[in-house]
């Protein structure tokens, strides 16, 4: 079964409370945060309720958060300039129709910037769930950038029976590059948003699909839970997920204040598991910023064990207590510093068998 997409894998009442330590200035980052439906409760998993929505929107403004287009944020991060504390984005994926009638008129009305990544067979097909083309260049006019999410929004790292990584890599590359055509015939300059950005169908990617994506010139982005800072890694970028389940806005807010979390090291990068499962993740912490006694790490809601490698407890080991099944699953670890969360989220990508 495949999990869902946007769990959260801990529970905010049962983390630990904040580490005092020595007051520095946050890193220059900035908070992306991903939806999909908005009051259609078919859908728990990647549903948010509109009231959820509009008191999340009223949240940031209540708390003077500046909510940036996300081309913006990636283009100072990549440049290696300062972004303000209190900067975030937010990203509509697949181009649903309830996020045209329940969440654009919210932001409309804010004249806030948003990201819509389209799914852009759904919309050439009149998918009764999805948005028009004619909707979509309303929304091009009033702050959206509308960015590529494949045109069949398939599970692009796993091979079809029998098919080779040339055909692979031929029909990936080709449904990337139909989407992108799409957008462009429809939107025409509203389409040529630079830099190019890109989301991955459920989050999932491979290293082998990261070369890929990134070899046609795009910034891609994840639906693991982090922060975005410099310098800015192109491959899978972390966004927060927001859905129903969570629908406290003291849950959203520990979201917005979020921090990146100092990871000096991280292996593997690939999230593939082949042959070792559970698998293990190999870190190094920067304790300067997080001291070790504030990291947690939690696999399926359960605290996992912090496998120390080194007497300052810096570099250690995570590894879940059983096989991970197949389809998605994450690593989450928090630190709660002086009462903000630095984040960070590994996912891991098991086949299904062939």
């Amino acid at each position: 079964m495949w999990k869902s997409l946007c769990r959260v894998l801990f529970i905010f009442a049962a983390l630990p409370a904040a580490v005092q330590a020595a007051p520095t200035a946050p890193p220059s980052h900035a908070v992306v945060f991903i939806y999909h439906r908005f009051g259609d409760d078919r859908y728990p998993s990647t549903n948010t309720g509109t009231k959820q929505f509009a008191a999340e929107l009223e949240w940031l403004a209540a708390n003077h958060y500046e909510v940036w287009p996300l081309p913006r944020i990636v283009e100072v991060l990549q440049a290696g300039k300062e972004i303000p504390d209190h900067v975030v984005a937010i990203t509509l994926d697949d181009a649903f129709q309830s996020a045209y009638e329940h969440a654009y008129p919210l932001l409309k009305a804010r004249g806030w910037p948003f990201t819509v990544f389209v799914s852009t067979d759904s919309v050439d097909e009149h998918a009764s769930d999805f948005m028009t083309w004619d909707e979509l260049r309303e929304m091009a006019a009033h702050s959206a950038t509308l960015a590529n999410h494949t045109a069949d929004h398939g599970h692009l790292p796993f091979r079809e029976k029998g098919e080779s990584d040339l055909a692979w890599a031929d029909r990936i590359r080709g449904d990337i590059e139909k989407a992108q055509a799409r957008l462009q015939a429809e939107l025409g300059k509203d389409a040529n948003t630079q830099p190019k950005l890109f989301a991955y169908p459920y989050g999932e990617y491979s290293e082998e699909l990261v070369k890929l994506v990134n070899g046609l010139g795009y910034i891609a982005f994840g639906q693991q839970a982090g922060v975005l800072t410099s310098p800015l890694d192109p491959r899978a970028l972390p966004r927060f997920p927001i859905n129903e389940h969570y629908a406290a806005v003291d849950d959203f807010a520990l979201r917005a204040a979020a921090l990146p979390m100092p990871f000096k090291s991280v292996a593997p990068w690939d999230p593939q598991i082949h042959a070792d499962n559970p698998p293990k993740l190999e870190a190094t912490l920067d304790t300067e910023s997080v001291p070790a006694a504030a990291l947690h790490c939690y696999e399926n809601g359960s605290e996992m064990r912090i496998e120390w490698q080194d007497a300052a407890k810096t570099r250690f080991t995570l590894r879940a207590a059983k096989s991970l099944g197949v389809g998605r699953d994450r690593y989450n670890c928090t630190a709660n510093v002086d009462g903000r969360y630095r984040w960070y989220s590994h996912m891991w990508l098991l086949a299904p068998a062939p």
